[in-house]
């Protein structure tokens, strides 16, 4: 019987292969050579290495590059589909703010679905270039990517924006702290939604006054919601 290995090199049936589900994960690992951290026992992803793929709009199924950064951690396609399900009316030319850009996968998927205007914070270098690299090379005109962290970066001049991603790793920032700096400097527009991923935790989040959580799911040990902004400055 011939093998994967076989197959992959041209001397077998490759489609037969993986179909068999005793000798589909090495055919895969050999064809597709792209690994992922795999998740502690605590729930966080250490570092993480490989691709995330465009879901939908101009760059369907391209795929994002994801360095190996210590604390990145991709939004799940999964998660990623909900919450731009639940942005369908809205996308279309908004000004998106993605804080913690990391892979710059909800950035770039906002971008693809047709956002007029998106732009990435992330603090580390290695993935400031990658994303760079990547709008570059999708010419991606309505993206830019800035190096700087996000408390400071916010703390100067404001442009208001329709859509923010909130998405800081898990336990190192207040969500609510953070949320009333957007609100108290003027980087919400009105109406303004406000995407925002957790852990799985039995505390409430803690949101300024004003605001409403419109949708919120569970998936896995993730937990993400959608709140409409209220009162922006």
């Amino acid at each position: 019987m011939a093998t994967w290995k076989d197959a992959l090199t041209g001397g077998g049936d490759l489609l037969g292969l993986v179909c068999n589900e005793r000798l589909w994960p090495a055919a895969r690992a050999a064809r597709y050579p792209i690994t992922f951290a795999q998740q502690s026992t605590s729930g966080t992803v250490s570092s993480v290495t490989g691709k995330v793929r465009i879901i939908s709009g101009q760059w369907r199924r391209r795929l994002l590059r994801v360095p190996g950064v210590e604390g990145l951690r991709p939004t799940p396609d999964r998660v990623r589909e909900t919450l731009f399900n639940w942005l369908s009316g809205s996308i279309e030319g908004a000004r998106c703010l993605d804080l913690y850009a990391g892979s710059g996968a909800l950035g770039f998927e906002a971008a693809s679905r047709g956002a007029s205007r998106v732009l990435l914070v992330e603090k580390d270098a290695r993935a400031v270039a990658c994303m760079r690299e990547q709008a570059a090379t999708l010419g991606a005109g309505q993206i830019q990517v800035i190096q700087a962290d996000v408390r400071s970066w916010l703390q100067g001049a404001a442009s208001a924006f329709d859509i923010v991603f909130l998405d800081p790793p898990y336990g190192s920032e207040d969500l609510g702290d953070l949320c009333t700096r957007l609100a108290g400097n003027a980087w919400l527009a009105p109406g303004a939604l406000v995407y925002l991923e957790t852990r799985v935790s039995p505390e409430p989040l803690k949101l300024p006054p004003g605001w409403n959580i419109l949708r919120r799911q569970k998936a896995g040990q993730v937990m993400y919601h959608l709140a409409a902004a209220g009162n922006p400055a």
